[in-house]
């Protein structure tokens, strides 16, 4: 009974599994892989990605790194193994490490000398309106070779220098667009260079990014989870923040807007319109639009209710 009541709150955090024999694969929290390749043996109380090979002995951890204050608080109810103040004093603790993981070996980077796949690379960066300047201050290196061949990466350091995270995008013809490195998403990308005592500006994608200037934030998508490592950070700090997300993820970005509100947070959206997003503005015109960004109040969402009447 107590396995079936672990594996409605293991469910209720990650998603929807698949069984297969004794495993039951899940959506893999631990590095945004598309598949799910999270396997967990609730009978032997582990888990393991068969991606990223994150594992664990005790599926508590799961609960206390991806859940919220409700599922954690059932999950303590449920493991007596050791006494409530101790096991979430220790997953606790587990969760606030910071990740970290190593690049790819096949990484260049553009400085320095010229080769034929680095003038590629830097042709395709300077279509996309980056300069050199750019690629010195986001550390823009490429691969030449392995799984990442043919991509520009763009890697993350936390707030102590450590690489956490990367994302490569393709300068050619590979498929998909973009590919992940290991690890997961939920991380504050390039926290290094941020000044928290001043206002941060949320965009979705590295390019927007690099358009938008110091103290711009790439979410790498288009949601801000409250129980986010940056959605917590923002919280605590009390920053101000400018909302510059694609056209597109209208709702969402107003949807993170109303969260952000709730933690008394000043909110201002950036007009990304008619542009596909940020990146394909110059920087000069993103500044501009940011000037004249529009405040975002409980009364705006009143207001979008009532049009929709």
């Amino acid at each position: 009974m107590i396995e079936i009541k672990k594996q409605r709150i293991i469910t209720e955090v990650l998603g929807r599994p698949y069984k297969q024999g004794k495993e039951h694969l899940f959506p893999s929290r631990c590095c945004g892989h598309h598949k799910n390749k999270l396997s967990v043996n609730f009978l032997k109380n582990v888990a393991k990605c068969w991606v990223c090979d994150w594992k664990t002995k005790n599926l508590g951890k799961i609960v206390f790194r991806w859940g919220n204050r409700k599922q954690k608080q059932s999950w303590m109810e449920l493991d007596t193994s050791l006494p409530p103040g101790e096991l979430e004093n220790l997953f606790q603790a587990e969760a606030q490490e910071e990740q970290r993981v190593d690049l790819p070996e096949q990484f260049k980077t553009l400085t320095g000398s010229s080769t034929f796949l680095q003038q590629n690379a830097r042709r395709y960066l300077q279509k996309r309106g980056i300069t050199k300047e750019d690629i010195l201050k986001w550390k823009v290196g490429y691969a030449g070779a392995g799984d990442y061949s043919g991509r520009i990466i763009f890697p993350s350091f936390d707030s102590e220098g450590y690489c956490n995270f990367f994302t490569a995008r393709t300068y050619g013809k590979e498929w998909p667009n973009y590919l992940n490195g290991p690890g997961n998403k939920d991380i504050i990308f390039n926290e290094l260079y941020l000044d928290w005592n001043a206002p941060v500006t949320l965009v979705e994608g590295v390019f927007d990014a690099i358009v938008a200037g110091d103290n711009s934030i790439p979410i790498l998508g288009s949601t801000l989870r409250k129980h986010s490592k940056l959605f917590q950070k923002i919280a605590n700090k009390g920053v101000c923040v400018y909302l510059a997300l694609d056209p597109d993820a209208e709702k969402k970005s107003l949807h993170i807007a109303k969260n952000l509100l709730e933690y008394g947070i000043e909110v201002y959206k950036v007009n990304v319109s008619p542009y596909k997003d940020v990146g394909e503005m110059t920087k000069e015109e993103f500044q501009d639009r940011k000037k004249k960004a529009e405040i975002v109040t409980n009364n705006t969402f009143l207001l979008q209710a009532a049009q929709t009447i």
